[in-house]
């Protein structure tokens, strides 16, 4: 039975797809045939029609995603390491690849390799009960592949704290760091969310399409290179009727004021 389930909310904006990890008796916790049916299911949404925006969250109140599965790991070898942490990015990748804004929904535990894909989300929204925490040095290995986006979220000095103790820590202080961009009462993280799907929902698809090509390459580039990316996407968004069309409506609304 299929442990990534997928559903689509059709908005008069446009549709939203909610994928749900459906492991809820581990805490959600990623093995390598639920990190390729997560992979799967997210390079799928890429080619969704009138797609809008994602939303990730995991089964049950006790965890989004309790990290990857330690009984798989303990057996793994040099070789199989390799496979399965490439396996963990390649979901991160198809996450950031998706040309619509993925919002993380986090109750519970975000642990470890749950972090990893959590951080690349485009945006995190916990709740008051959330826990977070990279432990994989009191495991005997370090933290890999988008534990890499973390000093851009919550500086050097706390990803080296986080990383090299592996302490966890609370939504409180998740939110203080910079980790996340809201943190809700358990009862109103949906509402919480629906709220920053509304505004994502109020912008230009292709702008917002845009937009998200250009901060992942504003990640990716120095400096000069960002300005050179950003003044070919701002070119690019010319090739639509969205500017021309969201700008003379702006202006009639002003003019009606």
């Amino acid at each position: 039975m299929a442990q990534i389930v997928t559903s689509f909310e059709d908005r008069p904006e446009g549709r939203i797809a909610r994928v749900v990890i459906d492991n809820a008796a581990k805490l959600n916790v990623l093995n390598s045939a639920l990190s390729a049916e997560l992979e799967a299911a997210f390079r799928a949404l890429a080619g969704e029609p009138n797609l809008r925006a994602a939303v990730l969250s995991g089964a049950g109140e006790r965890a989004m995603i309790g990290g990857a599965d330690i009984r798989e790991m303990a057996g793994l070898t040099p070789a199989t390491a390799r496979s399965f942490i490439t396996q963990l990015h390649n979901v991160c990748h198809a996450i950031r690849a998706l040309p619509v804004p993925v919002i993380a929904r986090m109750r519970g535990y975000t642990l470890g390799g749950g972090l990893e894909v959590a951080a690349a989300c485009d945006m995190r929204i916990a709740s008051d009960d959330a826990v977070m925490g990279m432990p994989e040095v009191r495991v005997g290995i370090p933290s890999v592949i988008e534990a890499a986006l973390l000093p851009q979220l919550i500086g050097w000095g706390r990803t080296r704290r986080i990383l090299l103790t592996g302490e966890n820590f609370d939504a409180r202080k998740a939110l203080e760091w910079g980790m996340v961009e809201e943190v809700v009462p358990a009862a109103e993280l949906d509402a919480a969310i629906d709220r920053v799907l509304a505004d994502v929902l109020a912008g230009a698809p292709h702008a917002l399409a845009l937009q998200k090509r250009l901060i992942l390459e504003w990640e990716e580039r120095g400096m000069a290179g960002a300005i050179s990316a950003g003044i070919d996407a701002f070119a690019e968004a010319w090739t639509t009727p969205e500017p021309a069309a969201r700008m003379r409506h702006f202006l009639e609304s002003k003019r009606r004021a």
